[in-house]
């Protein structure tokens, strides 16, 4: 197993992160990345960066130091509805879109039933792409009843090597949710969740690692794959789909 993009990273734009884009795209071009997809924190994070940042994103090439650009953003689910901290004319402007739940927007512990509604409703939701960091203990959900929702949905699940360093109580539930996602064909992605180009680098291994001690099956691992990645940008109507292609294949 290997990956050929990330597609869950963050720029000094989030202000814990510490790299600038070009640095990003330096350090995934030296990993023989063909993709990168930048996914800033969305507005109601506290050190998101203001909503211009993403409205402005057409400025920024597609392709920097050799690698594909993708440019998104990780939403902030705000209630238990599932609504996220952007509108849907924003972010069906975006080339990806991680929806994640983070504390400072929602805070506090979810019962499984409150995680399940929340996924449930996210699974229905058109403009979102990828599933953030969702194996964490306090929003644990019905692995086997939502990937089955995620998988109708098309909805890619992260496995989050970030998890690894801040979030270790999640790592058994990734295990479990991984064998719901083989179970129910739901298409994964491996992503690192990078604040800076040292974990671009240092977060994929144990993915890695775990996924083949799982056998998990490289045909669901959207960015195992330059054409898997081009294939799933065209199943989610990404406009960018076409030019991704012309550059990756």
């Amino acid at each position: 197993m290997q990956i050929i993009a990330d597609l869950h990273t963050h720029t000094l734009s989030s202000t814990h992160a510490y790299q600038t884009m070009l640095e990003m795209a330096a350090a995934a071009k030296d990993l023989s990345y063909a993709a990168l997809a930048l996914t800033n924190h969305g507005p109601s994070m506290p050190d998101a960066p203001h909503s211009w940042h993403f409205g402005n994103q057409s400025a920024l090439d597609r392709v920097v130091d050799g690698v594909a650009m993708l440019y998104g953003a990780e939403a902030n689910v705000m209630d238990m509805d599932g609504n996220l901290d952007f509108t849907p004319g924003q972010l069906r402007g975006m080339d990806w879109v991680v929806a994640s739940i983070h504390s400072p927007c929602l805070p506090g512990l979810l019962t499984e039933k409150e995680a399940n509604r929340i996924w449930m409703a996210v699974a229905e939701n058109p403009d979102v792409d990828c599933i953030g960091h969702s194996e964490q203990q306090n929003y644990r959900y019905d692995y086997d009843l939502v990937t089955r929702a995620f998988a109708r949905g098309h909805k890619v699940v992260e496995l989050n090597g970030n998890s690894f360093n801040v979030r270790k109580d999640g790592i058994p539930n990734m295990r479990t949710l991984s064998r719901a996602c083989i179970k129910n064909g739901c298409r994964i992605a491996v992503d690192t969740d990078a604040h800076s180009a040292r974990q671009l680098r240092e977060n994929v291994p144990a993915l890695l690692r775990m996924l083949e001690e799982l056998d998990f099956p490289q045909e669901l691992v959207v960015n195992a794959t330059r054409q898997n990645l081009v294939n799933e940008l065209k199943l989610h109507g990404k406009a960018c789909a076409e030019e991704i292609g012309g550059i990756i294949l």
